[in-house]
């Protein structure tokens, strides 16, 4: 008689919520660690594509997260000239935020090229992440594009 093998593949919000898979091997249960991914794209691209209206583009050579069709997140890979040898995410910010963000952490957050001058604020995606932090900033950035967004459409029905 044949031995089945019962697995099912699980959601992203299990593998992140810690949730164990069961595998049934000659009907013995055995624990396995939970699947979470190694690539930092795929929590990133969850995460922003949760907003509303969140859209993702390639452009430049890399995954953009855009709301309402403007840019509030880009990532850049370990692999090209953005990443610089490292994972990281680049994030629509106020000035301000930067500035007080990267201060306070300076070993996670960098100003990140071409855009940092405009208060765009670099998180690296190496060593645990700090994941909620990266959504608060997220949040953040799709604020500011909505607010731009709408800032735009009211001048333009008046």
């Amino acid at each position: 008689m044949q031995q089945r093998t019962h697995s099912r593949q699980l959601t992203l919000r299990e593998q992140y919520s810690g949730r164990v898979r069961l595998t049934t091997e000659s009907s013995s249960p055995s624990f396995r660690r939970p699947v979470v991914p190694t690539d930092p794209l795929i929590r990133l691209r969850e995460l922003c594509l949760a907003f509303p209206e969140a859209t993702e583009k390639e452009a430049w050579g890399a995954p953009t997260f855009r709301a309402k069709g403007r840019l509030f997140a880009m990532y850049a890979s370990a692999d090209t000239h953005h990443g610089g040898g490292r994972p990281a995410v680049w994030i629509k910010a106020m000035p301000a935020n930067q500035v007080l963000v990267i201060e306070d952490n300076p070993e996670r957050y960098f100003k990140p090229p071409y855009v940092g001058p405009g208060g765009w604020i670099g998180v690296w995606l190496d060593k645990r992440p700090p994941w909620s932090a990266i959504h608060s900033l997220l949040e953040d950035g799709v604020r500011q594009v909505a607010r731009v967004t709408k800032a735009r459409s009211n001048r333009q029905s008046h």
